[in-house]
């Protein structure tokens, strides 16, 4: 030990460096690892079900492993490039976004002649002849936990000037998942074990000619450069209500950037279409401190002698998105002993294994699984009442106040802890309480000695 003390680490310029890029790189933001949901990803299957002269018919299916991140309007755009001069005959349940250039086919004329073609979904009310199972949904995919059988979509490819046996096909590479922006990242094919099809009738089972698989994972760093929620905090025993941090999602601008945002009540909302979605799904803000899309205000609302109330509210601030099938994910160590939910369903998330301190909360369908644009119906609320474990149960150093808070996957900025709502000082009173009884006595004293 003593030979460790007296060490002395000694970093030369190149060496600082080195050890610099080590550090930003290890911890690097475009990580796509999620600690509540460590195994969440997108998992596109890839099965041949039969050959054709010139290549194959495969069903591209797209499973959702993610607990609470889901794929919403206007969906998802999946891409690839070919590894030699594929083509796309035809679809069923979904359609290339362009044709390209097929010149050199003489007859009938291929789908989709370009090298990295561009993948959608096709919109509900699709005939049914250009359908095949869990697909025409308009690109929207519910998250595992929250809709498990909404989480497929699927559609299915006619592949020309491709192999007719397993040794032939080439695996397409480069695969893009948008949803519907940037975000995903989707490592390279790879094949797997044939998949297995049940009959309907359940008693036959059949084989995929050949598969693959492509993993995509989700960061948000690589979504959007800003934050897009934040967390407000109050509590009945305190008169403070903790706004977000400023600047959370960006400052207000609109001196040099003009539209950066929008008052409450400007005329500007009334132009015919302000508030249609943009290409490339610019947000239109309503002015804040904060300038987020979503806000979400958890407030201690009651304590009784063995339970006690939160009201969370969820607050959009977009006048361009209804953000359909919202969930929110909470860490909370009372978590575990959650009582009832009295307008949100409810999910307890286990990502360490026996420890339940997080929980999903998402609307109740048709009553307010819809989250609305921003403006007098922009809100949703529930009140959760928890039981007390008296051990751990303490109002102290924003014990009641969640550790974590996601939105539709995405994690919520929270104020510093030095500024959440603090317990009332009872030391004044305290203080007060003494010096009375003191004067009291003094006065008592003083009384009896003139009183001899």
């Amino acid at each position: 030990m003593e030979g460790l003390n007296s060490r002395r680490w000694c970093f030369t310029s190149p060496m600082l460096v080195v050890f610099t890029l080590t550090i930003v790189f290890a911890f690097s933001p475009t990580g796509a690892y999620d600690p509540l949901d460590p195994n969440g990803n997108i998992t596109i299957k890839w099965d041949v079900i039969s050959w054709t002269p010139d290549g194959y018919v495969a069903v591209v299916t797209m499973y959702n492993f993610q607990q609470y991140r889901h794929i919403q309007a206007p969906g998802w755009s999946l891409g690839w490039t070919w590894a030699k001069k594929e083509v796309i005959w035809s679809m069923v349940g979904a359609q290339a976004t362009q044709q390209g250039d097929c010149s050199r086919f003489k007859g009938n004329i291929p789908h989709c002649c370009l090298k990295t073609p561009n993948v959608v979904d096709l919109l509900p009310g699709t005939p049914y002849n250009q359908q095949i199972a869990n697909c025409c949904k308009g690109g929207v995919i519910a998250s595992w936990a929250q809709d498990p059988i909404n989480a497929v979509s699927a559609f299915q490819v006619s592949v020309g000037s491709a192999g007719t046996s397993n040794t032939t096909v080439r695996l397409p590479k480069n695969f893009t998942l948008k949803a519907p922006g940037p975000g995903y990242t989707c490592g390279p094919a790879k094949k797997v074990k044939s998949s297995l099809f049940l009959s309907a009738d359940g008693r036959r089972f059949t084989q995929a000619l050949m598969t693959w698989n492509v993993t995509c994972t989700y960061s948000q760093f690589l979504a959007q450069k800003t934050p897009t929620c934040c967390v407000s905090l109050s509590s009945f025993y305190n008169d403070t209500i903790v706004p977000c941090p400023v600047c959370t999602c960006g400052c207000q601008n609109n001196i040099t950037q003009p539209g950066t945002c929008v008052e409450q009540g400007s005329q500007v909302l009334k132009t015919p279409g302000i508030n249609t979605p943009t290409k490339n799904f610019a947000p239109l803000i309503q002015c804040t401190p904060h300038m987020c899309p979503i806000r979400i205000h958890w407030h201690v609302k009651l304590n009784y002698k063995a339970y006690w109330r939160v009201k969370v509210t969820v607050t959009n601030f977009n006048y361009r998105m209804n953000y359909s099938q919202w969930n929110i994910v909470a860490q909370h160590p009372n978590f575990d002993n959650i009582t009832q939910l009295f307008s949100f369903d409810y999910k307890p998330l286990t990502p360490y294994g026996t420890i339940n301190d997080t929980a999903m909360l998402w609307g109740v369908k048709y009553y307010n699984d819809m989250l609305m644009e921003a403006g007098p119906d922009g809100n949703v609320q529930s009140e959760i009442l928890f039981q007390k474990d008296m051990q751990t149960f303490t109002f102290k150093q924003g014990w009641a106040f969640p550790r974590r808070i996601y939105f539709n996957g995405d994690d919520c900025v929270l104020p510093p802890p030095d500024a959440y709502p603090w317990l009332p000082n009872r030391s004044t009173s305290l203080q007060i309480e003494k010096a009375f009884i003191f004067v009291v006595s003094l006065l008592v004293s003083v009384s009896l000695l003139a009183s001899l």
